[in-house]
């Protein structure tokens, strides 16, 4: 029993830090010479990076922050207690998952700020829902194009998700509890972003642009 604890909590905890990696102020420092979080909106995540860096920072933003998803979710797979029930199971691979998200989005790496992680939650899904994961990424990237607002495509699936969970994973209870708790997290996050959207205030994104840089006009800093 104490062997199990310890394991779930290496685990969560693992999970938290590997989250927390700041990959929007890496790319942002390291290639760019730009701390994302003085522009734009602050946040440290790929829409921000798209409009302060361009479409290639930002496909790497988003890239990276969904494998480390991905990645604290292997982790936990890799080490949570052999023999449990494929329900605690379940709840062992959501832990890690909302450890990951907790840890991109308050991150103790840089002061305990970060992002929404939309795509760090979108890394972790595509371990623990796989047959979900295709369909919330298209739908995703159908919106966005559609529209050029990515806060109504991460609106759009957290709405979509609790109803692909019921269709595709009904008897997995922990599955079905998760995707009602992350779209009542997302749309809670999003809360200022659909005032916005409501007012036709949201901003649109514009692919392969960029606004800013250290030695450029525009600097907000």
């Amino acid at each position: 029993m104490a062997e199990s604890v310890v394991r779930i909590a290496g685990a969560l905890v693992a999970a938290y830090f590997i989250g927390a990696i700041p990959f929007a102020l890496v790319i942002g420092k390291r290639f760019y010479g730009v701390d994302v979080r003085e522009h734009g909106s602050g946040n440290l995540g790929a829409t921000n990076v798209l409009r302060v860096l361009g479409a290639k920072a930002a496909l790497a933003t988003f890239g990276l922050d969904i494998a480390k998803g991905a990645a604290a979710v292997g982790v936990a797979v890799l080490v949570h207690p052999p023999g449990i029930s494929e329900t605690a199971h379940d709840w062992v691979l959501i832990g890690a998952m909302i450890a990951a998200v907790l840890g991109h989005s308050y991150s103790p790496y840089v002061r305990f700020t970060g992002g929404k992680g939309v795509a760090t939650a979108a890394g972790a899904l595509l371990v623990i829902t796989p047959l979900a994961w295709p369909i919330l990424f298209g739908t995703f990237v159908l919106v966005i194009y559609i529209t050029r607002i990515v806060s109504l495509g991460s609106i759009v699936i957290a709405l979509q998700f609790p109803v692909l969970m019921l269709l595709l994973y009904g008897d997995r209870i922990a599955f079905v509890a998760l995707s009602f708790l992350a779209a009542a997290l997302v749309i809670w996050r999003h809360r200022a972003n659909i005032g916005r959207i409501w007012r036709g205030e949201e901003a649109r994104i514009s692919v392969g642009k960029r606004t800013a840089g250290p030695d450029e006009e525009g600097r907000t800093s």
